[in-house]
């Protein structure tokens, strides 16, 4: 599953600022921090870069020929 451009529950645009984060956090930077910076403050934003799971490579190799 690809990061959503919107915010599922409040449209906020989120989907420029998850390259970001992945690569902040993946530094070793706190999430919660990295997330402040972005400007994503509100509950439902957050939950979208917490929960999300980047799988593309293993559905792409399950892809029906």
């Amino acid at each position: 599953m690809q990061v959503p451009v919107r915010c599922l529950s409040c449209g906020k645009v989120i989907g420029d600022r998850y390259d970001e984060f992945q690569e902040r956090t993946g530094d070793g930077e706190d999430a919660g921090e990295v997330l402040d910076d972005l400007g994503l403050e509100k509950y439902c934003c957050r939950t979208v870069f917490l929960t999300h799971v980047d799988n593309i490579e293993e559905i792409g190799e399950h892809r029906i020929a």
